[in-house]
């Protein structure tokens, strides 16, 4: 009988024909099998043995691809992989050979009995591990910035304990981040930020919101704010939103990002939509331009091999010093009455 504890997604994939496009330390991008793509978003750890679909905000463990893909519960999910049935008229059998153990010279990464807890988390506390302030700093953000919005969350996969940098939602889910890991924990949901203003701004993910927000830093913010957290959760933002009779979209410069901006402008029709990606053109979002200003700012590393981490975050605020003068470029224009 197969052991469900012996299947890793790489394995699954491969056995449906699905390869990835390339592979880096320890994963692994394909195209999604769960939408059509011609750029491969779709992650897999080969470590974690954990999946991410960057184009629809979702990820988890095989049994969830399973579900998606089967379009069943998990008890159906759990049956078939271990009895190898195959799905309805036009699918691929799971099995036989599905739940093999891997070859030698070739090992997988290992899955543990579904009856356990895929994803759990198990607690947030306030931002301070060493990784996730230098993770931060590698990213332009200001520490006090992200401490205002974002927590350090312990999370729980197959028995292991890892932490990162948590983003909640409205829906108490978790947008979570760091060096190694990019993913999140259901429900998804956008993120919003009611400071009773009639001006609100809107982003993609959450580090592009604390891009712009470390921009502006030390100004707090005065006006609201929607995460959308992925694209595909545009329409749960639209009644936040719509509410405004000005919105300002910082999102991706893509072709998601503009028909995002494009949509929010039909679906809103009331209201003002302001793109502001022109303010960041040239780079892929605000983090990115963020980053890319920073880097065109920072002086010739110190000789000194072992310097302290906390150097780099002294250089990061000093940057973000000079920088200041320049948020002018992708702020939001001021209006009456409005502080920003």
């Amino acid at each position: 009988m197969n052991d469900l504890k012996n299947i890793g997604i790489r394995q699954f994939l491969a056995r449906r024909g699905i390869q990835p496009k390339y592979e880096c330390n320890g994963y692994g991008m394909y195209l999604s099998p769960l939408r059509e793509e011609r750029t491969p978003s779709f992650k897999v750890d080969y470590v974690r043995n954990l999946w991410y679909d960057f184009g629809l905000g979702e990820g988890g463990t095989l049994r969830t691809l399973v579900m998606r893909l089967e379009r069943c519960d998990s008890r159906e999910a759990v049956r078939r992989l271990q009895n190898g049935e195959k799905r309805d008229a036009g699918s691929v059998s799971l099995s036989p050979g599905v739940g093999e153990r891997p070859a030698a010279g070739g090992p997988l990464p290992v899955l543990r009995p579904a009856t356990l807890p895929a994803f759990r988390i198990l607690s947030d506390a306030s931002l301070r591990h060493p990784a996730l302030v230098g993770y931060l700093a590698s990213r332009g953000i200001v520490l006090s910035v992200a401490a205002a919005f974002c927590r350090e969350v312990r999370y729980e996969v197959q028995d292991h304990t890892f932490f990162a940098v948590g983003f909640r939602n409205d829906a108490e889910g978790w947008e979570l981040r760091s060096a190694r890991f990019k993913g999140g924990s259901s429900p998804k949901h956008i993120t919003t930020i009611d400071n009773r203003s009639v001006t609100v701004i809107a982003f993609e993910g959450f580090m592009d919101f604390l891009a712009y927000l470390s921009l502006k830093h030390p100004e707090r913010l005065r006006i609201d704010a929607a995460v959308l957290n992925s694209v595909v959760n545009l329409p749960k933002a639209v009644p936040f939103l719509s509410r405004h009779p000005v919105i300002h979209t910082f999102f991706d410069n893509d072709e998601a990002g503009r028909k995002a901006t494009a949509d929010l402008i039909r679906l809103c029709p009331r209201s003002e939509v302001i793109d502001q990606s022109s303010f960041y053109s040239g780079h892929k979002d605000v983090n990115d331009y963020l980053t890319a200003r920073i880097k065109d700012r920072t002086q010739k590393p110190s000789t000194q091999k072992n310097a302290p981490k906390t150097k780099a975050v002294q250089a990061l605020r000093n940057n973000l010093q000079a920088l200041k003068a320049e948020t002018e470029e992708i702020e939001p224009p001021r209006r009456k009455g409005v502080k920003i």
